[in-house]
C-alpha cells in the first residue's frame, strides 16, 4: 500500500528534513520543485543527497520521497536516485515526462543497485486531464496525485461554492482512470489552509468518499487528521470481519449480510480493503 500522508518538506531547508521524518508521517515529500528558488536547486540537491545517504544506513522514520521537476529531470534525478529514497512525485505528469523520468530511473536504478522506485504523476494541468488514459497505462507510473491549485489555475477556474461539482468532477476523473488501469487510489490534493482542522477534516472525508487513500500535507498538523479519517471505524471494521465470515461460512453458496443484502464480489472486494486499511 501506499502511505496514507505524505508531508512536503521544502528540499533548500535541511534542518526540517529530520524532524520531519521522524514526525507522524508516513512519508516526507522533499520538494525540489515549486517550494525550492532557481537559484537554490544546487545546494537543495546537495541536501537531499545527503540526507538520502543518511537515511540509507539508518533505515528509520517516515518514508522518504522528492518532488522532481520535468523540466530539471536530470539533475534532480542524478541527486536522488539512490538508496534511502522510497519514491519520485513528478510535477506536471505528462507522456513525455514520463518517458523522460522512466528512461533515467531504469538507468540509475541498474547503475547504483536501487529497487524500481515507485513513481506518482501529478496531475497539474489540462492536457494531463485529458491524456489520463494514456498515462495511467505507463509502465513506470504507481499512481496519480493531484496538484489542485496548479490544475485550477491552468484552467482558469476559481474556487467556488459555484464551481465545486466541477472541482468534484476532475477528482473523480483521476480516480476513475487510476481505477481502470488497476492503479492504486490516487493521493488527494493539498489544501493549503492548514490552521482550519475542522474544514480538512470535511473535506479529506469527502475526498475519501470519492475514491482517494492517501494526502498530501503542509503542515505537520494536519498529518492526525488524515490518518483519523483514513482510518475506518470499530464498527465498519466489524462489519467488514462480519460480512468475509459470513461468505466463509457459506462455503461458494449465496449468503447475505447482516442486514440481508447480497454479499457479492464487489461486496467482498470492500471488505477486504476496509481490513487492509484497518
Amino acid at each position: 500500500m501506499l502511505p496514507r500522508s505524505f508531508l512536503y518538506v521544502p528540499a533548500n531547508k535541511p534542518p526540517l528534513f529530520d524532524k520531519a521524518a521522524a514526525g507522524p508521517a508516513d512519508a516526507i515529500v522533499l520538494d525540489l520543485e515549486d517550494a525550492v528558488p532557481l537559484p537554490d536547486k544546487a545546494t537543495a540537491r546537495v541536501a537531499v543527497r545527503d540526507f538520502l545517504s543518511k537515511r540509507a544506513s539508518s533505515g528509520e522514520g517516515a518514508q522518504t520521497w522528492v518532488r522532481i521537476d520535468p523540466t530539471s529531470a536530470d539533475a534532480d534525478c542524478d541527486a536522488v536516485v539512490r538508496p534511502g529514497l522510497s519514491g519520485i512525485l513528478l510535477a506536471k505528469c505528462s507522456a513525455t515526462a514520463l518517458d523522460v523520468v522512466g528512461e533515467l530511473l531504469d538507468r540509475l536504478e541498474t547503475e547504483r543497485g536501487v529497487d524500481r522506485l515507485r513513481l506518482i504523476g501529478l496531475v497539474e494541468d489540462a492536457a494531463a486531464i485529458l491524456d489520463l488514459p494514456t498515462l495511467a497505462r505507463h509502465p513506470r507510473l504507481t499512481t496519480f496525485a493531484v496538484g489542485e491549485v496548479d490544475l485550477l489555475g491552468d484552467l482558469r477556474m476559481a474556487r467556488s461554492d459555484a464551481t465545486a461539482s466541477a472541482v468534484t468532477g476532475l477528482r473523480a476523473q483521476v480516480v476513475l482512470n487510476a481505477a481502470a488501469a488497476g492503479l492504486p487510489a490516487p493521493v488527494a490534493p493539498t489544501s493549503t489552509d492548514f490552521r482550519d482542522l475542522d474544514a480538512f477534516a470535511r473535506s479529506t472525508r469527502e475526498l475519501v468518499d470519492l475514491g482517494f487513500r492517501s494526502r498530501t500535507a503542509i503542515h505537520p498538523g494536519q498529518i492526525p487528521v488524515i490518518h483519523a479519517v483514513l482510518a475506518p471505524s470499530d464498527t465498519e471494521i466489524a462489519a467488514a470481519r462480519d460480512i468475509l465470515d459470513r461468505f466463509a461460512a457459506a462455503d461458494g453458496k449465496v449468503t447475505v449480510d447482516a442486514h440481508g443484502r447480497l454479499i457479492d464480489g464487489a461486496v467482498i472486494r470492500a471488505a477486504q480493503e476496509t481490513l487492509q486499511r484497518a
